[in-house]
């Protein structure tokens, strides 16, 4: 599959974006109109002649299904894929300023909605009341900050800098979590001590290789390290969730970290196609994003083994998830990155909304809160699908969604 091409004027060097395939370091997506025209002349074939305007011009970039567009997902590529003709760059570079900023926003509540936990941990200690920490679930909370970490990784190769922010601020924020545990004792200092070296080791890594100043060796070691814990989390995980209707047991777990030591070896020998490298190359982040996804399936069967306890729910927390996720559908729907989308669509939804939808069911919230929430949400995405295909110059947000899920 051929990569896209992309050449932009108006940069006094080469171009950023011809090394990483992206457009996001240094802007050149918004330049003055110009009238220039470049020749390409390959050998044996007859000239080709590009014009442009204000925006860069792509060539096409064809994906044949979803499981390709699925595959290419952890790979950085411009915003705007496919021979697209803008109507306005001007509401075109509007949008895109718009969506990173909604992106960025996403920081307040997901600060807001670890907040509580601190200042409660902060508080036991200080009154020396250590044995209320031994509550809070440090294995549980562990496997989201691989998740965290997974997906720092992903938007930092994709250069979503807001996103890294986000990322980076529920990794710190979990990380102090666990320091108030292991300084009350709740959790053994040889994991937190393992926790922090993981946690130093991704923020390091994921910085350096942002500024290109980590050698490509180094952080293949550190891709293949969180594919294996990701993919040897997940089964494990989700096969918890139902415990004690089957069996307890860590089989699961065990079979998928093998699987995922084998894939990765495979894959760094060359023993594996194209597309199986991509594959292995793409399971981190889609393993982290299918880990959040399946927070509220595992809430939603708490909540129906024991109605009775979805009273405990916070609605206020609730609603602060589904705002933070739902602040960075436009972003992922704009950027065509389907994984992304996906994971933030459905925690919005289910998470959070979901959760709201069972507390408005069992009357434990107000119907005007309910209302609210409903109205806010499906009007945002709304929104979202509304102006996407307006600043693409399409006539229908369904060609936005196929882009999404299929590539251009």
């Amino acid at each position: 599959m051929a990569k896209s091409l992309v050449v932009s004027y108006g940069c006094n060097k080469v171009p950023h974006s011809l090394q990483h395939r992206t457009l996001y370091p240094n802007n050149c997506h918004s330049l003055p109109p110009l009238k220039s025209t470049l020749s390409l002349t390959p050998q044996n074939q007859r000239p080709l002649s590009l014009k442009y305007n204000s925006l860069t011009t792509l060539i096409n970039r064809r994906v044949s299904s979803p499981i390709t567009a699925a595959l290419d997902s952890d790979v950085p590529h411009p915003l705007h894929q496919g021979s697209v003709k803008l109507r306005s760059s001007k509401s075109f570079e509007q949008w895109d300023s718009l969506t990173a900023k909604f992106s960025g926003a996403s920081n307040i509540p997901f600060l807001l909605l670890q907040l509580p936990q601190i200042i409660l941990n902060a508080r036991n200690l200080l009154a020396g009341n250590k044995t209320a920490l031994l509550a809070v679930p440090w294995l549980g909370m562990f496997t989201g900050l691989l998740g965290n970490l997974s997906l720092l990784s992903y938007f930092t190769k994709k250069r979503e800098k807001e996103v890294i922010v986000v990322q980076t601020l529920g990794a710190v924020s979990q990380y102090v979590v666990f320091l108030q545990l292991a300084m009350a004792g709740a959790m053994p200092l040889p994991y937190f001590v393992i926790t922090s070296v993981v946690v130093a080791a991704g923020l390091i890594l994921n910085f350096t290789n942002y500024f290109n100043l980590l050698d490509a060796g180094i952080w293949r070691f550190w891709e293949d390290f969180i594919t294996v814990g990701g993919l040897s989390a997940l089964p494990q995980i989700m096969w918890s969730t139902f415990v004690p209707y089957i069996p307890n047991s860590i089989l699961p777990g065990a079979i998928a970290f093998v699987i995922a030591v084998m894939a990765v070896i495979m894959a760094r020998m060359g023993k594996l196609s194209e597309e199986g490298v991509k594959f292995v190359g793409g399971i981190s982040g889609w393993t982290a994003t299918l880990l959040f996804m399946w927070m509220p399936v595992s809430q939603m069967w708490t909540n129906f083994l024991n109605p009775d306890n979805i009273r405990g729910l916070s609605a206020f927390s609730m609603l602060l998830a589904m705002m933070g996720n739902g602040l960075m559908i436009p972003r992922a729907l704009f950027t065509r990155d389907f994984m992304w989308f996906l994971g933030s669509t459905w925690a919005s939804l289910f998470y959070g909304y979901g959760n709201i939808l069972c507390l408005y069911c069992f009357s434990a919230i107000s119907r005007e809160f309910f209302l609210a929430a409903t109205i806010g949400l499906f009007s945002w995405i709304g929104m979202a699908l509304w102006r996407d295909p307006i600043v693409y110059g399409y006539n229908s947000p369904l060609r936005s969604l196929k882009e999404l899920v299929f590539g251009s």
